[in-house]
């Protein structure tokens, strides 16, 4: 059958001082619907956007266990029994682990997606298209890793890049109006220089690589035996006890115990040189925006007439500005800025950001000089 897991564990360094490590990115209602109607988190709109693809009983999400009551609060069907909470972050390929271990025991024959919980994705329509091949292909071979890939709209250094191979045929759906969708992987490459990122772009070669998979649950446990044993055996060790009165303690003891590595280190990449492997990729043609900063956040937003984007419970005032992002959380005080451009403020009753928006990648180094009351 098939599962879904969200990723929601990280802690939106590159969004303070809004994000905090009790409440980070993705829990924060900052999110405006175009149709309008009350902010949304980002987790929220990830859940949602699972509607159609699989039942709500099969949608899980690994978290941070300190996130876990938030997340009940604000997503009751996701009761405690599908919250896979870490006690610590073991970045992506333990998650993906963990979910594998839980789901090849609830059904040996489990087949499930990884999405996260930072994205932004439209059209609803084509997302469900592309995710139900996606599930296809691993059901039609158990050896596939599915990613999703994203057309490029400019030479990002901040994303990984697929190279398309040759396109799969065979499956239905792998093709549309004569245009193939799925394709064999050539390789990837991991958030490549500028000139690289400028020269992957113009080929039409490269997609984006979206930090999406589908995969079948046994296959990612003999994927985690081969390329990284240590996570492999603590995974069984929480398979074992899942369901039972000792889940809690040995996910408690066994968990920081994990190698930290991402799972495109420590599966993709060695994977792809593996003949017990097929990895693949699925085009996604919709607008896909990874919500990770604060100029990404910024296009979320509608723009004035000299392109600022303001929002926040607090007035703003603002003239002789343009291209800027201006944030007021305080409803008690007034924001005001004057003559200046291309900035982004951010003001919270308890810190205030101000730098330019060339700077905003370097954002997560401030934030490690931040006083931990204010992380």
């Amino acid at each position: 059958m098939r599962y879904a897991m969200i990723m929601a564990g990280g802690a939106g360094t590159r969004l303070w001082p809004m994000s905090r490590k009790d409440q980070p990115k993705q829990l924060l209602k900052f999110i405006q619907p175009k149709e309008g109607g009350p902010s949304r988190s980002l987790l929220e709109i990830a859940a949602q956007r699972l509607e159609g693809i699989v039942p709500p009983e099969r949608r899980f999400i690994c978290t941070s266990e300190n996130y876990r009551k938030i997340i009940r609060r604000d997503l009751p069907n996701f009761v405690d029994e599908r919250i896979l909470g870490e006690p610590v972050g073991r970045d992506t390929v333990n998650a993906v682990g963990f979910a594998a271990a839980v789901f090849e025991k609830l059904d040996k024959d489990a087949v499930f997606s990884v999405l996260t919980a930072d994205h932004i994705i439209e059209p609803q329509d084509v997302f469900r298209e592309r995710m139900d091949l996606g599930y296809r292909l691993v059901e039609d071979d158990a050896k596939r890793l599915v990613t999703f890939s994203i057309k490029p709209t400019y030479p990002a250094t901040g994303y990984g890049y697929v190279e398309r191979g040759t396109p799969i045929r065979g499956v239905d759906g792998c093709e549309k109006d004569g245009k193939a969708l799925a394709f064999h992987v050539a390789r990837f490459v991991e958030k490549p220089d500028l000139p690289r990122a400028q020269a992957y772009v113009q080929s039409g070669a490269f997609n984006w690589n979206s930090g999406m998979f589908v995969w079948k649950a046994s296959t990612i446990m003999n994927a985690l035996r081969k390329f990284k044993p240590e996570s492999h055996a603590g995974m069984l060790q929480i398979q074992h006890a899942w369901g039972t009165a000792k889940q809690n303690e040995v996910v408690a003891r066994v968990y920081p115990t994990l190698p930290k590595i991402s799972v495109d280190y420590a599966i993709m990449e060695p994977a792809s040189k593996d003949k017990d492997f097929s990895i693949c990729t699925v085009q996604m043609d919709v607008n896909w925006l990874d919500v990770g900063s604060w100029p990404s956040y910024a296009e979320t937003l509608g723009a004035d007439a000299a392109d600022n984007r303001i929002t926040g419970e607090g007035p703003t005032l603002q003239t002789q500005a343009k291209g800027n992002l201006l944030i007021n959380a305080n409803a008690n005080h007034t924001l005001a800025v004057l003559g200046i451009d291309d900035l982004i403020v951010v003001h919270t009753p308890d810190a205030t950001l101000i730098m330019p928006k060339s700077k905003a990648e370097e954002l997560k180094a401030l934030h490690g000089m931040v006083d931990d009351r204010l992380k």
